[in-house]
């Protein structure tokens, strides 16, 4: 159990980070209007994967509810960026596939 925590919180916390480049990213291309959705699900994610690893520090009796939620915003957010071509979306798209399944193994255990 310790072990599927510790890659939880790795992969969350790595998912936190790509959803939040790929925000900052996206809004730096030409037509942030056509990225709307994609920095929108950035947002949504990286927000619930920093709440995961707070609820996680505390040992917050929501976690497991929280952790499927996360796995909810990590497939949508994953979703949107891999419909776009440009890197810090197939990265994001990436962080967040390896962080949903993270989520899906640890909530098996």
């Amino acid at each position: 159990m310790v072990q599927a925590k510790e890659k939880l919180i790795e992969k969350v916390i790595a998912c936190q980070k790509a959803c939040e480049h790929c925000f900052d990213r996206c809004l730096q291309e030409e037509d942030v209007k056509m990225m709307a959705e994609c920095i929108r699900t950035d947002r949504d994610c990286a927000d619930i994967c920093g709440m995961v690893v707070s609820f996680s520090h505390r040992q917050s009796p929501l976690l497991d509810e929280l952790i499927a939620l996360c796995i909810k915003a990590c497939d949508t957010c994953a979703s949107e960026c891999e419909q776009h071509d440009h890197d810090h979306c197939k990265e994001c798209a990436k962080a967040c596939r390896e962080c949903e399944s993270a989520c899906k193994e640890y909530l098996a255990v």
